[in-house]
């Protein structure tokens, strides 16, 4: 796939996630084939207003594959003066705009997939992006609010129109959030629709679950989200049964721990050992997740506050599981 000028190598990205795509989650998801990436969602609002710890998460060095930023607001001119400064702060080859975002915090501002419902609004925040950057913009949106205003094609034209260079589309309603699964048909119908590159997402928890969403969309590249978390492998898995190639094993638990413990010391590395083993906590839980008797074990990991205790509790915790 090519994003205006940037190539993306691979079939398959890390969808953003708020509170969890990090820059060390990032690049774990990289080391185990992810072939793009995208940031944390950013306010343009905050950015406007200088905000040191928004600026942050702007970080998207050591990502090892190309790397997008993504930014959210719905006034335009706002979204616009945002956008400058996240480029400029970030170096980022990609500015992606926000308007999947579920959560009432964001929509009760008229954010997020709150712009499904003022179509025209959604293409004047996409217009004054592109008029305002230097680099690709692309879009991430939902099918609509709820199943009574799915719109998902007239967005996606609008959005073209409006001089997107790509798209996403994540198969479920505003209202839906997380739950229920993700509509392929509707998806199809984007990909068909506009004759720029549309990404797809949602419920890819499995190589076959990202074969068979890009067969049946039509689309070249799909985006795992929660698939992900605690299973950065299935980046690689996705991309052998792409190639045709055998899917390999998912690692035994020595080595998923090895990967946690890992992203631990990266995340240590940007925000201070204790934040780390603070958010190390939520991934131990999804690293663990399926192995009989784990429930003990992610509760003893809540206590930790260093790498040392995290790597006796990765020791106990293997001979306990093993």
């Amino acid at each position: 796939m090519k994003i205006g000028h940037v190539d993306i190598p691979g079939h398959f990205g890390l969808a953003p996630m708020a509170g969890v795509t990090d820059r060390a989650f990032r690049r774990i998801c990289a080391e185990h084939g992810a072939s793009y990436c995208v940031s944390e969602m950013v306010s343009a609002k905050a950015l406007t207003y200088h905000d040191k710890k928004t600026a942050q998460l702007l970080d998207i060095s050591d990502t090892l594959c190309p790397c997008a930023v993504q930014i959210f607001g719905s006034d335009p001119e706002t979204v616009a003066e945002g956008l400058r400064i996240a480029r400029e702060l970030s170096g980022a080859p990609i500015i992606d705009i926000n308007m999947g975002c579920p959560m009432p915090k964001i929509t009760g501002n008229g954010e997020g997939s709150a712009l499904l419902r003022d179509p025209a609004r959604a293409e004047a925040v996409c217009r004054a992006a592109v008029r305002a950057a230097d680099v690709p913009v692309t879009v991430k949106f939902r099918t609509g609010w709820d199943s009574d205003s799915v719109n998902c094609v007239e967005i996606a034209h609008r959005l073209e129109d409006a001089g997107a260079s790509a798209l996403c589309i994540h198969g479920r309603t505003r209202a839906q959030g997380y739950s229920g699964l993700a509509n392929r048909d509707l998806m199809a119908q984007v990909v068909a629709a506009v004759s720029i590159p549309v990404m797809v997402n949602g419920d890819i928890n499995t190589p076959d679950d990202g074969i068979s969403l890009l067969r049946e969309t039509g689309a070249e590249f799909a985006m795992i989200g929660r698939g992900a978390l605690g299973s950065p492998w299935l980046f690689a898995g996705c991309e052998a049964a792409a190639r045709g190639e055998d899917i390999p094993e998912p690692p035994e638990l020595p080595d998923r721990l090895a990967v946690l413990l890992r992203q631990a010391e990266l995340t240590s590395e940007e925000k201070s050992e204790y934040v780390a083993l603070r958010e190390m906590r939520k991934h131990a839980a999804w690293y663990l997740k399926g192995f009989r008797g784990a429930a003990a074990c992610r509760n003893s990991c809540m206590k930790l506050t260093s790498l040392a205790g995290l790597r006796r509790w990765i020791e106990d915790t293997i001979s306990q599981l093993s």
